[in-house]
């Protein structure tokens, strides 16, 4: 059956008194449940400018998890984190109503993963990112969604216009900001020895693909450390966030009418 084991952590970086960042996960409690459900891990990054990032990031993640624990047995896995994402956008938006007579400008970014048999789906919003290592090597699994990586997907800009634009860092999606939400998911399958790791920009703007997939062919919690001292070291002008997630078994299934069935 599918077996993981996984580090986290979240810091305020250098420079901050405060975390905007939030970081949660679901762990299958017994063999069945992590055959119908699996396993969650999540990251939000409240957005720092706009009034209590750290209230949005925190209503995010919790309203996925207590989601993700009660979705009905089976619900395929892609379908089931769309929905708990546009759910929880949702719920921040209510939130920002709520807080204020006018509304709260109060958003976060989203990525989150969910694990089961032998697939990794990622769900996100902004520009929290997932990677995949596999062999010394990651592989981006998300796109940022900022104005200036929209640019060059439509061709108007080039990469290297986009990471000079005065927008490079101008979310072009996030939590909370709308009722409706257009969230993006990808399956991906998994293999044991893989790490997904999951991460906030004040990693991936300082940390290179190259440095995570060297960290993460060490131990989790000590890659995880690795990490946070060069984030620190290069910038730490932002909260530092990550989860390292470690396949260390699968469940080989195939599909037939929508319902899994085990390969030999």
């Amino acid at each position: 059956m599918l077996d993981v084991d996984f580090a986290q952590l979240s810091h305020p970086g250098r420079l901050r008194n405060n975390n905007e960042d939030y970081l949660g996960h679901v762990q299958p409690a017994t063999p069945e449940e992590g055959r119908s459900h699996g396993w969650l891990f999540a990251l939000a990054d409240g957005l720092g400018g706009h009034d209590r990032g750290e209230v949005a990031s925190h209503a995010a993640v919790e309203h996925l998890l207590a989601g993700f624990r009660a979705a009905p047995e089976g619900e395929p896995l892609g379908t089931l984190l769309a929905r708990l994402v546009r759910e929880a956008n949702a719920h921040v938006y209510e939130v920002a109503k709520q807080a204020s007579p006018g509304g709260s400008a109060m958003a976060t970014t989203l990525v989150a993963c969910g694990l089961r048999h032998d697939r990794a789906v990622i769900a996100h919003a902004g520009d929290s990112r997932c990677y995949l290592v596999r062999e010394g090597q990651a592989t981006l699994l998300t796109r940022d969604h900022t104005v200036a990586h929209d640019q060059v997907r439509l061709g108007v800009i080039s990469t290297r216009e986009a990471s000079e634009s005065s927008n490079r860092n101008l979310l072009s999606r996030s939590l909370g900001n709308d009722l409706f939400l257009n969230v993006e998911t990808s399956e991906h399958q998994v293999i044991p020895g893989d790490v997904l790791v999951l991460c906030c920009d004040g990693v991936h703007h300082s940390v290179s693909a190259a440095e995570i997939a060297t960290a993460a062919g060490t131990d989790l919690a000590t890659a995880a450390q690795q990490l946070l001292a060069l984030a620190n070291q290069r910038d730490g002008s932002d909260n530092i966030s990550m989860q390292l997630v470690r396949v260390r078994s699968v469940e080989r299934v195939g599909i037939y009418r929508g319902r899994p069935y085990k390969l030999r």
